[in-house]
């Protein structure tokens, strides 16, 4: 096969509160977040946008720019798989590929210039842009097509649900500018909640764990029988002591100071 090259100059950059690649949802119309995609000036986009605001979603291309070198042709699914650890690459949306070209179909919520506010994005802060085009449910859409091994996962999904306690805490930490932890939770812990090998999860007891994000620590309880989890507490992973002190490599000890203040 003859080879040829190829090269893309992003078309602009995605601005939203996800940062860390374990902030961004694995779909990110189960949970994802809100943002903006900002078009580069000078190129007339603003007239290439004309139009678009009729339609719901659009599919956006974009670039996995925080893998490192390299790529992998197996990978392991998100979540597990009974009697599967690994599956190709192309067998899956993982991020590192051969060219590290993303996909995702996103709720689109206006368009004012340059600019277009969306919705449901599994995109991270500063994410490049390579192009937009309209989601056509006549075309885009079969919702009866197999899904090989990801409909084995569904068989084996959790409820996820959170205790008032836990909701306020975490309505406190977003209302102050951290992550959504009720989402991340409903997506690390709606399959396998006591799997290690994909998460940080520790077995406190026979019923319950401790699912660590960032520098937050999650309380949870396990109802096998049901194959519900409830989430009951929030806690800080920094120490007092910790908290005290002027090194900050994670940049959120504001955030945490703030936290346990407002923690009864």
């Amino acid at each position: 096969m003859q080879e040829s090259s190829a090269s893309f100059a992003p078309i602009g950059v995605f601005r939203g509160a996800a940062t860390y690649k374990y902030d961004a949802p694995r779909q990110g119309a189960f949970a994802g977040g809100s943002g903006t995609i900002e078009l580069a000036a000078g190129h007339n986009f603003e007239t290439a946008l004309r139009d678009l605001d009729g339609f719901e979603r659009i599919w956006v291309l974009f670039v996995f720019d925080r893998n490192g070198a390299g790529w992998r042709p197996t990978t392991r699914p998100p979540v597990s798989v009974p009697g599967l650890d690994r599956v190709g690459v192309f067998a899956s949306r993982a991020p590192y590929r051969p060219n590290p070209i993303g996909l995702s179909c996103v709720r689109l919520v206006s368009v004012k210039g340059r600019m277009l506010e969306i919705a449901e994005s599994d995109l991270l802060d500063g994410t490049p842009i390579l192009d937009i085009k309209p989601y056509v449910p006549a075309a885009d859409a079969f919702p009866y097509a197999a899904a090989g091994w990801v409909d084995a996962q569904r068989a084996a999904s959790w409820q996820v649900d959170a205790s008032p306690a836990f909701l306020a805490a975490a309505d406190f930490v977003r209302a102050h500018g951290g992550p959504d932890l009720l989402a991340t939770a409903r997506l690390q812990l709606g399959t396998a909640p006591f799997d290690a090998t994909r998460k940080r999860v520790a077995r406190t007891g026979e019923y319950t764990g401790t699912l660590s994000l960032r520098m937050f620590r999650l309380d949870f309880t396990a109802d096998e029988s049901a194959r519900a989890i409830t989430l009951t507490a929030l806690r800080s992973g920094y120490s007092p002591e910790e908290l005290a002190e002027p090194d900050d490599p994670y940049a959120d000890k504001a955030l945490h100071r703030a936290f346990a203040s407002h923690a009864p």
